[in-house]
């Protein structure tokens, strides 16, 4: 998975990511085609916007969203966010094996990259067994396919000049699903800088094509191509002349020539350009709900619900133990607080979450229990048995006093040494929700005692302590979602890039010493290891019950509201398809402008 906040999710899967802003805030949200002056302005084009610049326009290196890649690359599959069917995309075709364990990928014919040169077996054979498969190239793409307890990757191999064939040493249920939806990446362009070390011994790739990367560099095979980037203002989009979907008239597809993401600061300025006129659609978040419900017929647009989000949010504790250069991560006072079970089920009981949904969500959303997403049929139900943790002040105070808290005269919590119990909750600047939600549990959990210096960031910086620093207390976060389990492999396998709770450094960062897994955290790694194998549907859904009672019993992620995916498209775009999976523009390529 991946960090979240765009419209378009990478090559329309859904890889779990940190949300940037809450999914239904800015997924479609949009800027005053005015402010960009260039002689596109008269293209016809669909102008949205996103909360901050992107980080990388190097796919493997990208964790998280605002990202380019949905729009520049395509995997071998793509899948259908009205159906959930996995369809073809660079790959016409695809065979399995009688075992299981083979799939042999017919790519298209004369299959071209943005700049001319032929897409061939070739680019994805590098593409996987030079950059993703790369122990010396961080990328989460492993994570989600890697097998068994071995943890080994399948194996590519070229058939012919059109065939590619990957094979697995045991049955791998996401097989298909899972990994081969992965952007193809240029070998012409990046071969180089995979096989050149610099002075540590790197490989230079690890610097190839950052953001300030001239546009025209970036060769990709999507549906469009990045024509321009201004930091802090916008980036901008051109329809890939070489793409190779057609329409059923054998016209050039995409319909829309350009894109526009204009850069802004946060959702009220989204809505107010919305509002002007001059945006083309913007995510519906509760507290505009009202207003722009009142303007649908006169602002020209139509207001898109599509049920309960995908993504979760959450908060959680750094449950890291470890150290850095001798100096533990995280106080060792408040890291015995935060691995105390009883503390954190005691900050579920405390946070009011329906109290969130009436007042800051405004009634549209419901209370989230479970890591996977509703729309999965591996979700598990508080109806089916999963535990839940309805607002319940004395049951917090209970738990916490069986834990050998205690309170003084004044009501402070104390920890069994006289320590009053005060820590710092981050979460990303810039979105209403986000910083009301941790306004509101800043309240909620004075009420049995703690003192919770709530403190929004940045997002660079942000996502440096929970990268790469990792000296953070507590964190409200979100993560994509899916209806594949596996794709969150990288959060919940103990090594994963992603298993924020309890980091371990990633390739190139600092050691830890002292880093510890707890066995219930050990235990899911090893359920989802089993779940991938597992070829009976059945059983394979009961492993994944399992792992969210587990879950949701321990609370490495303590889940607050999923809101319902709702945004707001101008009537000029013919062939929306919404859904909470995909959003407004998961089938960019058959949308047309219609005036």
């Amino acid at each position: 998975m991946q960090l979240k906040n765009t419209i378009f999710s990478l090559s329309r899967r859904f890889w779990i990511l940190i949300i940037l802003a809450l999914f239904t805030a800015v997924t479609v949200a949009a800027c005053n085609p005015a402010n960009f002056k260039s002689s596109a302005a008269q293209t016809p084009r669909l102008v949205t916007s996103i909360l901050s610049d992107p980080k990388t326009f190097n796919y493997a290196l990208s964790s998280e969203v605002p990202n380019v890649f949905g729009l520049i690359y395509e995997g071998l599959i793509t899948e259908n966010y009205e159906t959930g069917e996995v369809e073809p995309a660079l790959a016409e075709s695809w065979e399995v094996s009688d075992d299981k364990l083979k799939i042999v990928f017919t790519l298209r014919d004369a299959l071209k990259w943005s700049d001319g040169k032929s897409l061939t077996v070739d680019d994805v054979i590098f593409t996987y067994n030079e950059i993703y498969f790369n122990e010396a190239i961080p990328t989460d793409i492993r994570d989600v396919m890697r097998i068994g307890e071995s943890r080994k990757l399948p194996t590519v191999r070229k058939v012919d000049n059109r065939r590619v064939e990957f094979t697995v040493p045991e049955p791998f249920a996401p097989f298909l699903r899972s990994g081969t939806g992965a952007p193809i990446l240029p070998a012409h362009a990046l071969r180089e800088s995979v096989k050149t070390k610099d002075a540590e011994g790197k490989p230079t790739f690890l610097q190839k094509w950052g953001v300030d990367t001239p546009p025209d560099q970036i060769v990709g095979n999507g549906a469009y191509t990045i024509e321009r980037y201004d930091t802090s203002e916008r980036v901008v989009f051109k329809r890939n002349p070489y793409y190779w979907r057609k329409g059923p008239k054998g016209e050039q597809q995409p319909y829309i020539e350009r894109i526009v993401w204009q850069i802004v600061e946060s959702t009220d300025t989204s809505l107010l350009q919305f509002r002007s006129g001059g945006l083309d659609s913007v995510g519906v978040t509760p507290d505009y709900f009202s207003l722009l419900k009142l303007q649908e017929k006169q602002g020209n647009f139509k207001i898109y619900n599509g049920g309960p989000a995908a993504g979760t949010t959450f908060v959680l504790f750094n449950l890291n133990k470890g150290k850095r250069d001798g100096k533990p991560l995280i106080d060792p006072i408040k890291s015995r607080w935060f691995n105390t079970l009883e503390f954190r089920q005691a900050v579920a009981y405390a946070i009011d979450r329906q109290t969130m949904i009436n007042n800051i969500y405004r009634g549209l959303g419901q209370t989230q229990n479970s890591p996977i997403s509703v729309q999965s049929p591996y979700y598990l139900s508080p109806k089916e048995g999963l535990k839940v943790y309805d607002y319940n002040l004395d049951k917090a105070k209970q738990l916490l006093i069986k834990a050998g808290f205690k309170y003084n005269d004044q009501g402070q919590l104390l920890d069994a040494q006289g320590n009053r119990v005060r820590f710092t909750l981050l979460t990303n600047a810039g979105n209403k929700i986000r910083e009301a939600m941790g306004s509101q549990i800043k309240q909620d959990l004075s009420k049995i005692g703690m003192q919770v210096d709530f403190t929004p960031l940045a997002w660079n910086t942000y996502t440096d302590k929970l990268a790469n620093t990792l000296d953070w207390e507590a964190s409200m976060l979100g993560l994509t979602g899916g209806l594949e389990p596996n794709d969150g492999a990288n959060v919940w396998s103990p090594e994963g890039g992603l298993h924020m709770f309890n980091q371990k450094p990633q390739a190139g960062q600092k050691p830890i010493e002292g880093w510890e897994v707890a066995p219930w955290e050990a235990r899911i790694g090893e359920l989802y290891i089993q779940a991938a194998k597992e070829l009976d549907e059945a059983k394979r859904k009961e492993i994944y019950a399992e792992t969210q009672r587990i879950t949701q019993e321990n609370l490495p992620f303590i889940y607050l509201v999923n809101p319902y995916a709702l945004s707001a498209v101008r009537n000029r775009f013919d062939g929306i398809k919404f859904s909470a999976l995909g959003g407004a523009f998961w089938n960019l390529h058959e949308i047309k402008i219609v005036q």
